[in-house]
């Protein structure tokens, strides 16, 4: 009779132990991924009608909560909501949230472990909790130059401080209003999601850090910095033919660049494509793929914003990695990739990582967090950084971007363009327009993506419909 009991309670205990061990493993280790998760309904309803904290753009709140009389206390409220909503998200009770509002949703509700013992104190004492607020890096001047720029032209806008990896601007079009997905009538509310879900404009889609495209030629500055890294100076001279059959196929690459041979210089100033290819060739898909990732390519950024990876092909073959040199086959970049390549070579090569929010401000205002800047790479050696820094601004002063210059103002740049299989023009190919720039006064790195200009893809241009958008930017923060 022992031994059978014996072996039932060594059973009993040993489920005991893996719950406890379970519990305090989901305590310690998951309780914020899950306050995070949409589908947490017991969050959001104890949540949802609190006085959650402020969203500030410099001293400016652009996402505050209201006491209100219904159900809930509070109704949370976005001034100028398309404007913003790439970055701050929405707060719904039927759907959860995205962006800021998502990711620190603990801490802008009052229930994150960091404010246990304000809790304690404000239940001790009867008084409501209120949330902690975020003080955001974005720059409302560029902000509203970008959004304005764009004009209602499917793309994105990011603007980086290339010295700390502070966002200063974040646009994404077609935008949406998150006021009507806050509404306590759920009706309305489910109603907004619905016209928002079905669009297909895809209003809720950020194509500024959750969508990667091809990069076109701006790509090029890649391709450029591993040639410097690899010995090459500006004036290198590459083989840069009218006509390049690539291996193995029977596709001809053509351009007319100036000469049989140019230097390296010349090629990225005219955007040279035979150049390029055959740069690529000689450098090899395992350099490109070497300083790509030095830029940033192959990880995830602004997870706040649920950021993707950029990437660059795993395995591609002679002529796949000449098509890869300028920016097509398989290469795909978000904006804030080409954003964080421009800050890049325009901070001596110190890449740094980007982010979003500030600081954190208690309920008394008093400080409770800072961010400081974050150093992710060294990407190129800063005497290469710079005569890449020169080279762009060669592009911009005499070459494909002249629409990027500002009087008094130092600006590199570099364009694109790239066509993709979606429906579009009469080849049935979208053309996309690139711009990526740095200025320095102010210190900042720009990538401009228009997904669709609303032209035939043999008229469009990153220099022609981009660059200006990058020039309002920087010109917006003097």
């Amino acid at each position: 009779m022992n031994g059978p009991i014996r072996r039932v309670s060594l059973v009993v205990m040993l489920m005991f132990l893996a719950l406890v061990v379970n519990s305090s493993y989901a305590y310690l280790a998951r309780t914020d991924s899950l306050n995070r998760d949409p589908a947490n309904r017991r969050v959001r309803d104890a949540q949802f009608g609190v006085d959650r904290g402020d969203i500030l753009v410099g001293n400016t709140p652009v996402v505050t909560s209201t006491p209100v009389d219904t159900r809930f206390a509070f109704q949370r409220g976005y001034a100028q909501g398309a404007l913003y909503a790439p970055v701050t998200g929405f707060y719904s009770f039927e759907y959860g949230g995205s962006g800021l509002e998502q990711y620190y949703s603990a801490r802008l509700s009052g229930t994150a472990d960091s404010q246990f013992l304000q809790n304690v104190i404000n239940t001790a004492t009867g008084k409501r909790p209120q949330g902690d607020s975020l003080q955001t890096t974005l720059d409302a001047r560029a902000q509203r130059a970008a959004a304005q720029a764009l004009g209602n032209r499917p793309g994105a806008v990011v603007a980086l401080d290339y010295t700390t990896g502070a966002v200063k601007a974040l646009v994404s079009t077609p935008s949406f209003d998150p006021n009507d997905l806050a509404s306590h009538d759920l009706n309305v509310s489910r109603a907004a999601w619905k016209k928002l879900t079905e669009d297909p404009a895809k209003p809720m889609a950020n194509r500024a850090v959750r969508e990667i495209y091809p990069p076109g030629s701006t790509f090029k500055l890649v391709v450029s910095a591993a040639a410097l890294e690899s010995g090459m100076t500006p004036d290198s001279m590459v083989d840069s033919p009218a006509s390049l059959t690539l291996p193995g196929s029977t596709f001809q690459m053509t351009g007319s660049c100036g000469g049989e041979q140019i230097t390296l210089k010349q090629a990225l100033r005219v955007s040279c494509n035979t150049a390029f290819a055959n740069l690529g060739s000689t450098l090899g898909d395992d350099a490109l793929r070497a300083q790509a990732q030095r830029f940033g390519f192959g990880s995830t950024q602004l997870p706040e914003l649920s950021g993707v990876a950029s990437r660059f092909p795993s395995n591609p073959d002679a002529a796949q990695t000449m098509l890869s040199s300028i920016g097509g086959f398989d290469v795909a970049a978000s904006p804030l990739q080409m954003a964080m390549v421009a800050a890049a070579i325009a901070n001596d090569g110190v890449l740094f990582e980007p982010y979003l929010v500030e600081q954190m401000r208690g309920p008394d205002l008093n400080v409770t967090s800072t961010r400081r800047p974050n150093q992710l790479s060294l990407a190129l050696a800063p005497a290469n950084a710079r005569a890449l820094q020169d080279m762009m601004v060669d592009v911009v002063e005499n070459g494909t971007g002249r629409r990027a210059q500002i009087s008094g103002v130092r600006v590199g740049g570099k364009t694109g363009t790239a066509l993709t299989s979606s429906s579009g023009d009469s080849s049935g190919r979208v053309p996309y327009a690139w711009f990526v720039a740095f200025a320095d006064d102010p210190a900042i790195a720009v990538a401009v993506f228009v997904q669709d200009a609303g032209v035939d893809g043999s008229e469009i241009s990153g220099g022609r419909y981009a660059a200006p958008i990058a020039q309002a930017v920087i010109e917006s923060m003097r």
